[in-house]
């Protein structure tokens, strides 16, 4: 693995690790719903994951990473159609997707 795709593992590995300490181990979803720059802070590091992503996919369309595509989807979902994504959709990104993909992306710097 070259150097650029490394650093966009890393951007990701990041973002995710903000988002975790965002939301904190407790993982309240009326704390987040309760919050506007809670939920900017974490829409905002979807974004950068789903970016990073869409530029990995393009050098290695057959990275071992879980639905790399849908993580793109998320991305453009968020950013091109912010005035249809519901909190609860966004939790359930943060809650069933995200501990999955840092678990695929530490494996990947790790080679």
């Amino acid at each position: 693995m070259d150097n650029k795709a490394k650093k966009l593992l890393f951007d990701i590995l990041t973002a995710i690790n903000n988002i975790d300490n965002y939301i904190g181990e407790q993982k309240i979803f009326e704390n987040y719903e309760k919050s506007p720059m809670l939920q900017d802070a974490v829409e905002r590091n979807i974004e950068i994951i789903g970016e990073a992503m869409n530029s990995l996919l393009i050098m290695d369309p057959d990275i071992d990473i879980t639905n790399s595509r849908r993580v793109v989807d998320a991305r453009n979902k968020i950013i091109h159609g912010y005035d249809e994504i519901e909190n609860v959709q966004v939790w359930g990104i943060v809650i069933n997707h995200i501990p999955t993909l840092k678990k695929e992306v530490e494996i990947l710097l790790e080679k």
